[in-house]
């Protein structure tokens, strides 16, 4: 096996197959410092707790591993009714060089099992016994791929269980809910479980793409959101909503062999800072808030707000206003009001007040993934959240300065390479370092797209298996201009992923308003 950096968190392990990526994975279970495995085509990302072991410890353990030659686990098996008019079903069976007819039926008939989970909550990548499915991506990808979608890719066959974007070649449509958080597994395609397709009765598929999709993945978090709480109980309600307000906490790592990834807040710095200042621990879930936003405060509490820099106006019941110093705590009473201006520096402000935000927790965390649409949905005006009742632990109301951009500014950020830096050309890796790339208004917390003079250029052409990413990555699609992975980024992906941001960087990564100019910086190895 060929073992790569992934980042200065991770590696990627490649292995001969799928087979041999499986039987890895399986035998990893349990080996020290390992914090997350996720298994791709071909290989396995492998993620650590540096404080535990080092990237060549753990490379030596997973080298040495001996692969179990016995059966790999069987989940049992599901039957997928499948109505076959998808938008590509005849262009996809003369790329395979045969009918649309028998393409349905060589797909109804083969053995598909599922190999491993990725890309969103519930997509399973199913392998079969017939190597007539070998198809290549779309070479424009959807924006919009409706839930419930039957689809092929190289190797696979998978199906959407949301409404999201895609590359995949669509060939019909299911009604089945793919993932349903209170089922146990939530995903239907769960690895190792063999599917069946069958031909579904016309009538029995008329179904809106709501109903395509199943049970809502966020798992009722929607009344949590819209007003439901105890009469008198401690809340914020949002007056006048930003671009974007969520909720946030530290995320739901040790999910990715449900294809979940830990989202959770953007910047880890300004979520410690906020709950600290008023005494939260610091997981305690909190707002996160891109542009200005007004929110009322019900009933007596403490706020404070961390990340990024504006003008913070807190407005009494009877219109008095005052201004609040960032990063500092200050009481509220009910009725009071906090606008937040559009941030001078920085793009997210984080809220946290003395309680945290008590909406109900989805896999164990009340983080809101925007990718997945797995917990709470975002915050609009009107909404209501309710305050917990967190016991409170030591307040350290001291502002810690931090140096955040403003548009126009430069910032340095710290990156490893590859592990697909081979795929890249000598003057495509010099690029990478050597110019300024502009954050782009095309960036959310899925991914910052960046854009440069020069676009990296490729050695290798083609698509690659799909594999694990991390948070931080840089990936590179066929135009060159990369984009780097936020906490909402997909587990798994086809384009090569060049670099990587070292741990210390993701939090200002996750403060870059558009207009701002990065340069990368390779970190020196010891």
């Amino acid at each position: 096996m060929r073992i790569l950096t992934a980042s200065d968190g991770a590696l990627l392990v490649e292995a001969d197959d799928l087979e041999q990526a499986m039987r890895l994975n399986l035998a990893w279970d349990g080996v020290p410092g390992v914090v997350e495995r996720i298994p791709g085509a071909r290989t396995v990302l492998v993620r650590y707790d540096p404080l535990r072991t080092t990237a060549a410890a753990l490379a030596g353990v997973l080298a040495a591993t001996e692969v179990d030659a016995a059966e790999l686990p069987d989940a049992g098996e599901v039957e997928v009714p499948v109505r076959y008019d998808g938008e590509d079903l005849d262009e996809t069976a003369t790329l395979l060089g045969v009918s649309a007819e028998e393409l349905v039926a060589r797909h109804l008939a083969a053995d598909w099992r599922v190999a491993f989970s990725g890309f969103a909550p519930g997509f399973g990548y199913a392998v079969s016994d017939d190597a007539l499915f070998d198809v290549p991506r779309r070479s424009s990808p959807r924006t919009r791929v409706p839930a419930g979608s039957v689809a092929l890719a190289g190797a696979f066959s998978g199906v959407y269980p949301r409404e999201s974007p895609g590359g995949w070649q669509l060939i019909g449509r299911t009604d089945l809910a793919m993932w349903d958080i209170d089922r146990d597994p939530p995903a239907l395609f769960a690895p190792g479980r063999r599917v069946r397709f069958v031909r579904a009765e016309r009538a029995a598929v008329v179904a809106s793409a709501e109903s395509a999709g199943g049970a809502d993945p966020r798992g009722g978090e929607a009344s949590a959101t819209q007003g439901a709480r105890a009469p008198g109980a401690p809340a914020v309600e949002v007056v006048r909503s930003s671009l974007q307000l969520l909720v946030q906490d530290e995320g739901r790592a040790g999910y990715a062999a449900l294809g979940v990834s830990a989202s959770g807040i953007a910047d880890r710095v300004a979520l410690r800072d906020a709950n600290r200042a008023v005494g939260n621990p610091s997981a305690a879930a909190v707002l996160e808030c891109v542009g200005g936003a007004v929110l009322r405060f019900h009933g007596a509490g403490v706020a404070a707000v961390a990340g990024a820099t504006g003008v913070l106006t807190l407005t009494d019941a009877v219109g008095v206003p005052r201004d609040m110093a960032p990063g500092a705590p200050f009481a509220t009473v009910d009725g009071d009001e906090l606008t937040l201006g559009h941030p001078e520096r920085g793009l997210r402000f984080v809220i946290a007040v003395r309680g945290g935000i008590d909406v109900a927790p989805a896999l164990d965390s009340r983080a809101s993934d925007t990718l997945a649409g797995l917990g709470p949905r975002p915050l609009a005006a009107g909404d209501v959240v309710p305050i917990g009742t967190a016991p409170v632990s030591s307040v350290d109301p001291v502002v810690l300065p931090r140096d955040l951009p403003a548009p126009g500014d430069t910032v340095a950020l710290e990156i490893t390479l590859g592990p697909r830096d081979d795929w890249f050309t000598a003057a495509g890796v010099a690029a990478l370092t050597g110019q300024e790339w502009t954050v782009t208004p095309r960036s959310d917390r899925v991914g910052i797209r960046l854009h440069g003079e020069v676009p990296l250029e490729r050695a290798v052409g083609g698509e690659l298996p799909s594999e694990g990413a991390v948070t931080g990555a840089i990936q590179v699609p066929p135009d060159g201009q990369p984009v780097l992975f936020l906490p909402d980024h997909p587990l798994t992906g086809g384009y090569p992923i060049i670099g990587a941001l070292t741990d210390r960087s993701l939090d200002l990564a996750a403060q870059l308003p558009p207009g701002v100019h990065v340069r990368f910086i390779v970190k020196e190895t010891p």
